[in-house]
């Protein structure tokens, strides 16, 4: 997801929203759209027959950012309360064709690429190409929904949708759907996989205003304020249906040896009926 990436500057320093975009290569083959056919099919399911009994916060006015964590993905687009367009953030790693696929099923459109420290690497990721992508969807109005954190990086923020929103000129909102009946895994991310007839909940934070002449000490500073207001978040939508936050007391910063105080202890999983 986008994160770490630089992304290639026009000659006046700020990334080029109107650059036309090369031939996207991510036509999912025959086997990849029957999944999502079932995939998709099978997440409505669960929208439809999850008992949304808590709507915290506002849907913005106009385009916006909507952050989330990885692994908390799931039903964020049953926080959808109206036609507006949503354009969704989806990487090229291998699963990405899939996640894309499904995507699309659900009425959202979909960018593919992801950032990454090294040029090379997010060159090969389409870091340039997807934020050119995402600025240019914000410009026509079109909200851009990603995660926030870096793959392997439980719940660190990263540098790339901080400044998304800094030349983009859009707020960014925290973005949580969660429910009481799920299974959760003991991965790098504690990823929650929604299961049907639970109760839920849907939580948008208060926006995350990046101003256009932010400093790069300004910047860091904001990446703090969504991580905490995320975090915050979560929190409170889990504690609507009376759980806690499966990634609550993930160590930040680590990749396999995460420890999370929520009971999973060495389980791959937990299911929550």
């Amino acid at each position: 997801m986008m994160s770490g990436a630089s992304p290639h500057r026009a000659a006046n320093g700020a990334p080029s929203a109107c650059e036309t975009p090369s031939e996207d290569r991510f036509d999912p083959p025959l086997a990849i759209r029957a999944g999502s056919l079932a995939l998709a099919g099978y997440l409505r399911l669960v929208a439809r027959t999850t008992r949304f009994g808590v709507r915290l916060g506002r849907q913005p006015d106009g385009a916006a950012i909507f952050a989330m964590w990885h692994g908390q993905q799931l039903l964020s687009f049953a926080a959808r309360m109206d036609e507006r367009p949503v354009a969704a953030l989806v990487s090229t790693h291998r699963d990405g064709a899939l996640i894309g696929a499904v995507c699309a099923r659900l009425g959202l459109t979909v960018i593919h690429g992801s950032g990454a420290e090294d040029p090379r690497q997010a060159r090969r990721k389409r870091g340039a190409f997807a934020f050119r992508a995402m600025l240019r969807a914000l410009a026509k109005g079109t909200s851009v929904a990603l995660t926030a954190d870096v793959p392997k990086r439980a719940r660190i923020c990263g540098p790339g949708i901080i400044r998304l929103a800094l030349h983009s000129g859009r707020p960014i909102y925290p973005l949580v759907a969660v429910t009481s009946r799920r299974i959760d895994l003991a991965n790098w991310d504690r990823a929650s996989i929604p299961l049907p007839f639970g109760r839920g909940a849907i939580v948008i934070g208060e926006p995350v205003l990046v101003p256009s002449d932010a400093t790069a000490g300004h910047c860091e500073d904001l990446r703090g304020r969504l991580e905490a207001a995320l975090d915050d978040a979560i929190a409170a939508a889990y504690g609507a249906i009376g759980h806690r936050d499966p990634g609550a007391g993930l160590i930040q910063g680590t990749a396999g040896g995460q420890e999370a105080a929520t009971g999973l202890s060495r389980r791959a999983f937990h299911v929550y009926r």
